[in-house]
């Protein structure tokens, strides 16, 4: 580690739906925010450009609204990331940003570690994108694992939603020595008895016993991010008779130290706002004295990963196994 004191701001913000411009702006903006208070790295929800897709819980077809999705998503090569980039240099603060990647309007649910300099440091998407998802996003290549990487701050890892299920992608992740890890969800819900339509799984206290557990499992520093939507996000996707996200709210954003305990205040659900924390990295210590279960606490020649990082493109040499 290179750091023991760091501080973090956690995101609960509505992006502008369906705008890439003018969220990459409010990122922008957001960034120099944390940065003016002190914060040392910040981090953004799942797809947080140009926001989730949240018709898909509604009609899982919706030609005109995947069109504008597509054409609002972010490409890794444009002015747009470039924006972002410069403003994470500018502020000196490393940003973890969740957005919709587009790659010749094949669209991914994707994370990108950006150093303070600028450089973005791991590009990562979604291992698979989970149940309706799949009507607008793709699965990943072998980028998927690429999680974690070191910063001034120590080791930065990421994950998207209910990749906060996958033992073996998490294991992957663990084995990997992350010291803050951020979990990037959409806008959650609190459950709402036997008439909800959906998972409890699905809502605001399911997801966050994922993170929860995530901290205790991983020995890491756990920022918990999510968005919030409005009445207006509701309106202009037509989401109020969905499954999920068909009211305003759907901020929980929380930090959860490495074991497991709370380290923040609840911002209201329907409210924006940024949640800060001075975390002890040295407190890991005391966490990965008691179990490590990458390290003292695991039997690896009983049980293990295996791990097939090889890459199958579309267009490749016959004869070369692993073409990015």
């Amino acid at each position: 580690m290179t750091t023991s004191k760091v501080r973090v701001a956690v995101t609960q913000t509505e992006p502008v739906w369906l705008d890439l411009d003018a969220t990459v702006t409010k990122t922008c903006t957001l960034i120099a925010e944390a940065a003016s208070n002190k914060a040392q790295l910040i981090t953004f929800p799942e797809c947080w450009i140009p926001g989730y897709p949240a018709w898909i819980w509604d009609r899982p077809v919706d030609p005109p609204l995947h069109t504008l999705y597509m054409q609002n998503s972010l490409k890794t090569s444009s002015p747009e990331m470039s924006r972002i980039c410069a403003a994470a240099k500018e502020h000196n603060i490393i940003v973890v940003l969740g957005f919709s990647e587009n790659i010749h309007n094949s669209l991914y649910i994707s994370q990108a570690i950006i150093s303070n300099t600028g450089e973005i440091l791991t590009l990562r998407k979604k291992i698979k994108a989970t149940h309706m998802e799949r009507t607008i996003f793709g699965d990943a290549y072998a980028d998927c694992l690429d999680s974690v990487v070191d910063t001034p701050v120590g080791r930065v890892g990421a994950l998207s939603c209910w990749e906060h299920i996958q033992p073996l992608l998490k294991y992957h992740t663990y084995a990997q020595r992350e010291a803050i890890h951020v979990a990037a969800w959409p806008p959650l819900f609190e459950f709402g008895g036997e008439e909800d339509q959906g998972l409890y799984s699905m809502t605001k206290e399911g997801t966050i016993a994922l993170s929860r557990t995530y901290a205790i499992e991983s020995q890491s520093f756990v920022l918990h991010t999510t968005a919030v939507i409005s009445q207006a996000g509701v309106d202009k996707m037509r989401t109020a008779t969905g499954v999920i996200m068909n009211k305003p709210g759907g901020g929980c954003s929380a930090i959860f130290g490495p074991d497991g305990r709370l380290l923040s205040k609840p911002i209201p659900p329907t409210e924006e706002g940024i949640i800060y924390a001075d975390l002890d990295l040295q407190y890991i210590c005391k966490a990965k004295a008691f179990v490590d279960v990458v390290g003292h606490y695991s039997r690896p020649d009983l049980l293990w990963l295996g791990v097939g990082k090889r890459d199958r493109r579309h267009v490749r040499e016959a004869g070369v196994e692993n073409q990015e």
